[in-house]
């Protein structure tokens, strides 16, 4: 996303909790700081991108003393929408502005810079970093501060889903006697096709767990999604089952690929599994 940043003309000045994290992007252009302070001092617009909600606040709250005057943070960060709604009205009262801009697509979407970005702001703010966010993918303002937290929750909720229904799918044309891959290639470019078909599909078939989007970081998401259901006096009995499928893995695979779906599915069922490759797991 940096890299992005810079081949459009941006100038970035970038920190990471650990500093060698940052130092591999100077090379490319971008200006390492010592310090959040340092780094957020002389900026118009913060981006951050962290692993969860108590995290963004922690290293806002460390921020903040050093913005200037009417700065813009952007937190591209998967959190919960109450997170994020609390991230806007901290900086809305110290004469700052916010958007949530958390994003889909991956590692190969952020390199080639067609992430999906889901943003909740003013009309004004987005207005005043559109051409930013779009140097990093296709942005789109759903709402409010808060809302782009809720299009990542259910983007989340559809990917959860589909990942253990691709798993059954695959599993059970195993079972039944028929060849798995030649199935989702039969189906491949039906009403059935996904990313996930495409892409999971291949890694159930494979075995390939090396992590992309972690167990753990699905977790996090399903459990973001029900509270939000919970807030919203909504039930979404499927995504409670997804997540208790997901569970399962939390202490055996927690840094596997959300792929790994298909183990938790393949637990259920003793002596049944999809092909013969061993498991990779790093």
């Amino acid at each position: 996303m940096v890299r992005c940043l810079l081949r459009a003309g941006y100038s970035v000045t970038i920190w990471n909790r650990t500093h060698s994290k940052a130092q591999v992007l100077c090379a490319a252009g971008a200006q390492p700081a010592v310090s959040i302070a340092e780094a957020v001092s002389a900026a118009d617009v913060v981006i951050s991108m962290l692993e969860a909600g108590p995290i963004v606040a922690m290293v806002l709250q460390e921020a903040l003393p050093a913005l200037r005057a009417g700065t813009l943070w952007i937190d591209m960060s998967s959190t919960r929408q109450s997170e994020a709604q609390q991230l806007h009205a901290t900086l809305h009262a110290a004469g700052h502005g916010f958007i949530d801009a958390p994003v889909s697509g991956g590692v190969g979407g952020a390199q080639a810079g067609k992430l999906a970005i889901m943003a909740g702001a003013s009309s004004s703010d987005y207005a005043r970093v559109e051409a930013i966010l779009s140097a990093m993918g296709r942005p789109t303002l759903v709402g409010p501060p808060g809302s782009g937290q809720v299009a990542k929750l259910c983007n989340q909720l559809i990917v959860g889903g589909t990942l253990n229904i691709v798993a059954e799918a695959l599993l059970l044309a195993r079972a039944a006697g028929a060849d798995a891959a030649a199935m989702r290639a039969a189906i491949r470019g039906g009403f059935a096709e996904s990313k996930i078909l495409e892409v999971h599909g291949q890694r159930m078939l494979e075995r390939n767990f090396v992590a992309g989007g972690q167990v753990k970081s699905q977790i996090k998401d399903m459990h973001n999604i029900l509270a939000a259901a919970e807030a919203a006096h909504v039930t979404l009995p499927v995504t409670q089952l997804v997540t208790q499928r997901y569970e399962t893995l939390a202490t055996t695979h927690p840094t596997a690929d959300h792929a790994a779906a298909l183990l938790a599915l393949e637990a259920l069922n003793p002596g049944q599994r999809l092909g013969i490759a061993p498991d990779k797991l790093s």
